[in-house]
C-alpha cells in the first residue's frame, strides 16, 4: 500500500505537467499532423484520388448531396474553432497562443473518439461559425452557439458549455447516490455565472435538480430578481437564470450562497483561495464540492476535505474525481456522427452523462471515483451509442441504428484509431522523447 502524500508532495506533483509541457511541446513542434487514409500503391493512384478521377465522385455529390458522406470524410471530420478570447483559465491570450490547446483537443478527439479533427484559431473577436466551439468569451459564446444550432444542418457544439455540463452532471449523479440524497431535493450553490455554469444549471435541471433549489453567484453577488435592471441591460442569460433560480430570493455573496448547500459547483476564478474553508464548513452534512477552475481549483481538495466536504472533484487529472471534458466530447461526437445527427441537443448530452455515470457505477464508484478515467476506453462507445439513440428518438438523426449496432460501430472505429497511434509509435514513425 502506497504511503499518503504530503501537501508539499501533492503540490510538486501538480506542477510537473507544466514542466514536462515546456520540454515536450518544442520537441514535437506541434501535436497534430495529416496522414492519408487511402492506399497509395504507386503514383498512378493519384489519378484516382485527384484529377482526373476525382471529378466523377464530385459530380455524383452534385447530383446526390447525401453522397458526400459516402465519398468523403465529411461524416467523421470536425473543426475545433477558437478566437483565443477565453482559453482555459488564462483569459484573452489571442489566437496564436490558443493553438496548443486546440491541437491537444484535436488529438483527444482522434485517440479517444476516433473523430478526425482540425484546429482553426481565428484572429477575430467577431461572432463566427464552426463545429466544436472552444474557449470563446462570454456572452457572445451563447449567441454564437444558439444561432449555429438553429441555422446549421451540421452538429455545432461549445465544449465549455455542453462538454463541461455533461461531465459535471455525470459526476453529480453518482455523488448524490453515494451520499444518499435525492436529486430533486438537493440545494446547489453555483459559484461563477459564466457559460459553463449557466449550461450546467440547465442540464442538472434536466437531471432532476429544481431551479428554485439553485443559487448562482457571479463576481458582483448572488443572482436574484433585485438585479433586473443591471442584468437585463448587460447579460440576458444571467437574467434568465436570476428569474428561475434562488427560490428564496437570497442576497449577498459567495458565503451566503454556499451556506447550507448540499452541493457546490464552482467554475470561477482559479484558486487556491477563491473558496474559503469556512464556507465549506457552513455547508450541509455530507457536502459535495466540485471546484473546477483551471489550472488551479478554487480550493485544494485536501483543504476542502479538512473543512468537512465528503466528496471533492476538480478539473485536474492529478487529483481524484477529475471532471474533464475529455470524458465527454469524444464519445458525444462519435455518437452524433455515427447517426449523422443535424445538431447536438441538451438531451443528447444528458444521455452521455447518464452513460458516463453508469459506466463508473459498473466499474465500482466510490467517494474518490465518481467518473471513469480516460484510459477506461469502454466509456466512449457506450456514450456514443446512448447519444446516437437519443438523437434518433428526438428526430435529429439521418440514420436509424439500434443501440447494439451503434455500440459495435463506435467500438470498431475507436479501436482502429487507438491501434493506429500505437503502431506509429511502435514502428518509430512517432519519435519517442
Amino acid at each position: 500500500m502506497s504511503k499518503k502524500m504530503t501537501k508539499e508532495e501533492l503540490l510538486a506533483k501538480s506542477q510537473q505537467p507544466s514542466i514536462d509541457a515546456m520540454r515536450l511541446h518544442p520537441f514535437y513542434k506541434g501535436k497534430l499532423g495529416v496522414m492519408p487514409k487511402c492506399c497509395i500503391r504507386n503514383f498512378d493512384d493519384f489519378a484516382i484520388w485527384y484529377t482526373p478521377g476525382v471529378a466523377k465522385p464530385c459530380l455524383d455529390i452534385r447530383d446526390n448531396p447525401e453522397k458526400v458522406f459516402e465519398h468523403t470524410n465529411k461524416g467523421n471530420m470536425i473543426a475545433v474553432i477558437s478566437d483565443g478570447t477565453r482559453v482555459l483559465g488564462l483569459g484573452d491570450i489571442g489566437p496564436e497562443a490558443a493553438i496548443p490547446v486546440m491541437e491537444g483537443k484535436a488529438i483527444l478527439f482522434k485517440y479517444l473518439g476516433g473523430v478526425d479533427c482540425v484546429q482553426i484559431c481565428l484572429d477575430t473577436k467577431d461572432p463566427f461559425g464552426g463545429f466544436n466551439l472552444e474557449d470563446i468569451s462570454q456572452p457572445k459564446c451563447f449567441r454564437i452557439l444558439d444561432t449555429l444550432r438553429r441555422e446549421c444542418r451540421i452538429p455545432v457544439w461549445h465544449d465549455d458549455q455542453q462538454g463541461t455540463a455533461a461531465v459535471t452532471v455525470a459526476g453529480l449523479i453518482n455523488a448524490v447516490k453515494i451520499v444518499g440524497k435525492d436529486m430533486s431535493k438537493v440545494r446547489v450553490a453555483m459559484l461563477g455565472a459564466g457559460a459553463a455554469n449557466i449550461c450546467i444549471a440547465r442540464m442538472i435541471a434536466l437531471a432532476g435538480v429544481k431551479y428554485e433549489n439553485m443559487i448562482m453567484c457571479d463576481s458582483k453577488g448572488i443572482l436574484n430578481r433585485a438585479r433586473e435592471k443591471e442584468l437585463v441591460e448587460s447579460y440576458k442569460e444571467k437574467w434568465e437564470m436570476a428569474k428561475v433560480t434562488n427560490g428564496g430570493n437570497v442576497s449577498g455573496g459567495p458565503a451566503e450562497a454556499i451556506r447550507g448547500a448540499d452541493v457546490l459547483i464552482a467554475l470561477s476564478k482559479p484558486g487556491p483561495d477563491t473558496v474559503k474553508p469556512e464556507w465549506i464548513k457552513s455547508m450541509a452534512k455530507d457536502s459535495i464540492v466540485f471546484v473546477c477552475a483551471n489550472p488551479i481549483p478554487e480550493i485544494y481538495p485536501w483543504d476542502a476535505k479538512e473543512a468537512g466536504a465528503r466528496i471533492v472533484a476538480t478539473g485536474r487529472s492529478d487529483f481524484p474525481n477529475q471532471v474533464n471534458n475529455s470524458l465527454g466530447f469524444p464519445g458525444i461526437f462519435r455518437g452524433t456522427l455515427d447517426v449523422m445527427a443535424r445538431t447536438i441537443t441538451d438531451e443528447m448530452c444528458l444521455a452521455a452523462a447518464e452513460a458516463m455515470a453508469k459506466c463508473a457505477e459498473d466499474i465500482g464508484m466510490r467517494e474518490d471515483y465518481l467518473l471513469p478515467t480516460m484510459d477506461e476506453w469502454q466509456i466512449y462507445p457506450r456514450e456514443a451509442a446512448a447519444v446516437g439513440r437519443k438523437a434518433i428518438e428526438q428526430g435529429v438523426a439521418r440514420l436509424n441504428l439500434t443501440y447494439e449496432e451503434l455500440l459495435a460501430k463506435a467500438e470498431k472505429t475507436i479501436k482502429h484509431s487507438r491501434e493506429s497511434f500505437h503502431a506509429l509509435q511502435d514502428n518509430g514513425f512517432i519519435e519517442m522523447p
